[in-house]
């Protein structure tokens, strides 16, 4: 299975451009209307057609990769290394995102005015996000609900976390079969995880038009003024998010692995960008496994097992921005965050990431728990709704990122040779 020629990529990138040219002239024209009725459809459809694949993909992919490893052993070994590179990589992004806030405190100066404002324009939606904050399971039941009692209800309701337990144990199942039996078993999903390779590829054939009907819409809807009441904070994120992208994940590579940073970063590009247009690391599975087995080696089985664990529980970017967010809405009402406050932010934020569904919006959510655990008003979420989905585009990006860095170590790490393939 290849990837689309680069030059598809080009083109993507192209109706990104394009899109923000004519989301801005909507805006201005007052248009955003006709841009959300009409335009915003069409990439919402390829939102819808990515989702589509995930669940069956997944379960697919992971069940083989599963059950074609000849030593259970390894899947274990595989697993507690996955699971510490994405502990590990939240708790440094929610640091340097503490960091940064404290250095720079994006909260001092907010015009009072301002403050209002955004409070009044968005504490309905904020509203929304407390309330689905405050019905969140206790973390005991939120593990229990890992196994599926019904695994068909699971997949029909995209349960990942059920999905993806459902997958390792009837994968590990099958290595203990004798192989006769195994065998048609592992034949029949390797089939279908090529059949939804090859519908992804098809579906990206029209990901320039869905990138540029979402980038579109949503800067006719905000426009790019709200960035100017919000400039400082935003940036805070951003510098936080680059330097956890550039630095943090350059680093655990070159520890663990030989791969030059420029090919891992040209490897990985087409899924960055669908990750930035889509803001959903579970939309960009699909490209992000074709990115990491074709552009840097890394094998099937170790793909198929490490990167929808990511998508599902590795959230540095959104664990960085919780980490502002935090800092930032304190820092707007007057209060000051002690250090044992602010180690619960890295806590909360860390065991907050896991679980977290890889869609849009899901962020906010998270950040009203972590809000609730150090005392900090959960209606100061309407001071950072204006620019959320753009900071959360970015954050997908870094999320995605950090899915293939972590995949990448683990086979290195295995012995695998990791080999570029980036055209």
């Amino acid at each position: 299975m290849r990837l689309p020629k680069l030059a598809l990529y080009n083109k993507i990138l192209l109706g990104f451009l394009i899109g923000i040219v004519a989301g801005v002239a909507a805006n201005q024209f007052g248009q955003a209307a006709f841009f959300s009725s009409y335009v915003k459809p069409f990439g919402t459809a390829f939102i819808r057609l990515i989702s589509m694949v995930v669940v069956p993909l997944v379960f697919a992919s992971l069940l083989v990769g599963t059950g074609t490893l000849s030593d259970v052993r390894r899947l274990g070994r595989m697993g507690l290394k996955t699971f510490v590179y994405y502990i590990f990589t939240t708790a440094v992004a929610i640091t340097i995102g503490l960091v940064l806030a404290n250095l720079f405190q994006p909260g001092r100066g907010l015009p009072n005015d301002t403050k209002e404002q955004l409070l009044t324009d968005y504490r309905a939606e904020a509203t929304v996000k407390i309330d689905q904050a405050l019905q969140k399971p206790r973390v005991t039941d939120v593990l229990l609900e890992i196994i599926p009692t019904n695994p068909i209800r699971a997949f029909a309701e995209a349960e990942m976390l059920q999905v993806i337990f459902f997958a390792l144990a009837f994968g590990v199942v099958l290595t203990l079969l004798p192989q006769e039996k195994s065998q048609p078993v592992l034949k029949f999903f390797d089939g279908v995880n090529e059949a939804m390779l090859k519908l992804v590829m098809i579906i990206m054939e029209i990901a320039p038009y869905g990138v540029f009907a979402l980038i579109a819409a949503l800067i006719a809807e905000f426009g790019l003024g709200i960035l100017s009441a919000l400039a400082k904070y935003s940036l805070v994120v951003f510098l936080g998010l680059i330097i956890h992208a550039g630095v943090t994940y350059p680093t655990l590579l070159k520890i663990f692995t030989r791969l030059p940073l420029r090919k891992f970063f040209g490897g990985i590009r087409p899924a960055q960008l669908i990750a930035f247009s889509t803001s959903s690391s579970s939309a960009t599975l699909p490209l992000t496994m074709e990115c990491v087995e074709e552009n840097l080696g890394v094998s099937k089985p170790v793909a198929s097992f490490v990167l929808p664990l990511g998508a599902t529980i590795n959230m540095d970017g959104t664990a960085l921005y919780q980490g502002v967010a935090a800092v930032f809405i304190a820092q707007v009402y007057g209060l000051e965050l002690s250090l044992t406050q602010q180690a619960l932010v890295v806590l909360t934020a860390t065991l907050a990431s896991i679980g977290a569904a890889g869609v849009p919006g899901v962020g906010m959510i998270t950040l009203a728990l972590v809000l609730k655990t150090i005392g900090v008003p959960l209606e100061g979420i309407a001071l950072i709704l204006g620019v959320d989905r753009l900071l959360d585009m970015c954050r997908t990006v870094v999320n995605v990122t950090g899915d293939a860095s972590c995949a990448s170590v683990v086979a290195a790490t295995e012995g695998e040779k990791l080999s570029t393939n980036t055209r």
